[in-house]
């Protein structure tokens, strides 16, 4: 599934650590690079588990990773307005020291935590994914997180959850394409519920594959939903 979502595609792809995108990466010859929100998000859960076990007590070294993670951002917050070509020297000087401070800590508190802890599953997922996770500071235009991707799709991973039965594979399938056409109206810039009487409206005289094709999101102007 993952190699024919990516065939054709060129650029680079952020992901989280999954290991399936390996093979298709290197078969496609595509670009990867990692995402820190999910690096964090293993501290963070971490982090909750220390606080539960140890109320009161000193600074769990999730927090201290977190710590170091929060300099990065704050880099990225610093530099935002700033154009690729100097966003990418001014990363590789100033987040170039946090994230090599960051991986001699890693390497040092890696066997100083239980193998079966959250720390060390996070610590261990951080040194492992560490190439892909320092590759956004090559290119200016790269980001520090595929957070954006993920606020796309929150509202329909939200409703997921709410219509968590489909009843059956046929309603699975027709419930996805609709969620897609959604999510990709909004991509575009389009109002959803007008895209999709717009499509309503038309798809039914669409008598040619160049005919449906005019009706996907990226060829609609937001002016022909207003009809």
């Amino acid at each position: 599934m993952t190699l024919r979502l990516l065939e054709g595609f060129s650029g680079v792809l952020q992901t989280d650590g999954h290991a399936g995108y390996n093979k298709v990466c290197r078969e496609q010859g595509v670009a990867r690079i990692g995402c820190w929100d999910h690096a964090r998000r293993k501290f963070v859960e971490a982090e909750r588990a220390a606080l539960a076990k140890k109320k009161g007590q000193k600074v769990s070294k999730a927090s201290v990773a977190i710590g170091k993670i929060r300099k990065l951002y704050a880099i990225e917050q610093r530099i935002e307005q700033l154009p690729p070509e100097e966003k990418t020297r001014q990363r590789q000087a100033l987040a170039g020291p946090v994230l090599k401070d960051l991986k001699a800590w890693l390497d040092h508190n890696l066997t100083r935590v239980p193998k079966d802890s959250l720390t060390y599953k996070a610590i261990a997922y951080t040194l492992n994914q560490r190439e892909l996770l320092t590759g956004y500071l090559a290119d200016g235009r790269l980001r520090i997180s595929n957070a954006l991707a993920e606020n796309a799709i929150r509202s329909f991973a939200v409703g997921r959850k709410n219509w968590l039965f489909a009843d059956t594979p046929r309603g699975a399938r027709a419930s996805a394409t609709v969620y897609s056409l959604i999510e990709t109206a909004k991509a575009n810039g389009l109002e959803p519920f007008a895209y999709l009487c717009h499509v309503l409206r038309h798809i039914g005289a669409a008598e040619t594959v160049e005919q449906l094709e005019a009706l996907l999101p990226r060829r609609v102007e937001s002016s022909a939903t207003a009809e």
